[in-house]
């Protein structure tokens, strides 16, 4: 499956890249080099203009990174500012440039076209600058398309059996339907579970309404709020959205974010962590002890979900009445696709 590239991608936890080396990665296919210039982040292509060695094996010098092999020397635009024992440079001696952008703890990279980089696209995430909300944060490698990661998060009547032992879910995730809105770049997901075990930490609550909704936005970011309210409260909401400022009886934010490393491997970045005013750091490792359970199981049924469809001639889908927003969003890819392909055919010609 193709992906959109005018989109930002997460390329990392911040507080896990080194700042004084640089760190490679493959984005999308292609080796990508993210380093510090002691100011901001950068990221170029993985490849020194010489002789194609990984400028990962690099140093970093200042506002420079430094091939190792030959000692080519870049600036953050990527343009060679020495070579040494050669003193003429030739002008078109530049590496290609990803802009990259530190926001929400995360380290975001637009593998586009660099003219469209646009920051206000970059999904609104929350990262562990935010004093509302104590957080956990982790990461999965797959042996699988990122796209059937995505199509995992925009169904969740997967709960009532991949989850059954980690998150407790019941069959009223397969059974009931939620309210799925189209966004300019992505999905909305609304739903209310009544009358439901309250979340693992808060037992003494009793039974709760729990209120879940999240955005899934391009290129495969989701960004949920989980909330637990007394019970007769989806009643008393008309089944709508509670408002921001009732009291609950439990909150926790969720950020996620899929990155396509090759056409079949990808990279899984999570945190969760509960709000300040209704739990605490013991809380929040109560919840990445069964996020590290669930996407594990998540991780186990898409691999082998991979090894069928390799094996499968010609493999087909057959679509269920949980697919509308499986299906909306990867019509809102397709056509984002063709729209970059059309419009690289109209730059060329």
């Amino acid at each position: 499956m193709a992906y959109v590239r005018n989109a930002w991608y997460v390329a990392g936890w911040v507080p896990d890249l080194a700042r004084d080396r640089p760190t490679g990665i493959t984005l999308l296919g292609e080796p990508v080099v993210l380093w510090h210039t002691g100011q901001h982040w950068a990221a170029f292509e993985d490849r020194c203009l010489h002789r194609l060695a990984p400028l990962s094996l690099g140093r970093c010098e200042g506002a420079h990174l430094r091939c190792l092999y030959h000692g080519l020397r870049y600036d953050t635009e990527g343009r060679v500012v020495e070579i040494p024992g050669q003193e003429r440079i030739p002008p078109q001696a530049r590496l290609r440039r990803y802009p990259a952008v530190e926001r929400h703890s995360w380290l975001w990279v637009w593998m586009g076209e660099p003219a469209k980089a646009d920051e206000a696209l970059i999904p609104p995430a929350v990262g562990f600058d935010d004093p509302a909300w104590i957080l956990g944060r982790g990461q999965l490698d797959y042996a699988a398309e990122a796209r059937l990661i995505n199509d995992n998060l925009l169904d969740f009547s997967h709960l009532s059996f991949v989850h059954a032992n980690s998150f407790g879910a019941t069959s009223v995730w397969a059974e009931e339907h939620p309210r799925i809105t189209p966004l300019p770049r992505g999905i909305r997901y609304e739903r209310w579970v009544e009358s439901s075990p309250p979340m693992r930490g808060r037992e003494h609550a009793g039974r709760v309404d729990g209120w879940t909704r999240y955005d899934f936005l391009v290129p495969g970011v989701l960004l949920m709020l989980g909330a637990q309210y007394p019970e007769g409260t989806a009643k008393a909401c008309g089944q709508g959205e509670p408002p921001e400022d009732l009291p609950a009886l439990g909150k926790s934010f969720t950020s996620q974010a899929v990155t396509p490393l090759t056409d079949k491997t990808s990279r899984y970045f999570f945190s969760w962590g509960p709000h300040r005013t209704v739990g605490d750091e013991a809380l929040r490792d109560i919840l990445m002890g069964i996020a590290g359970q669930a996407f594990a199981e998540d991780k186990t049924m898409i691999e082998a979900q991979q090894r069928v469809i390799d094996q499968t001639p010609n493999p087909r889908i057959m679509p269920t009445a949980h697919d509308r927003a499986i299906t909306l969003f990867n019509q809102l890819v397709a056509r984002m696709v063709r729209e970059e392909a059309s419009a690289s055919q109209e730059t060329a010609t």
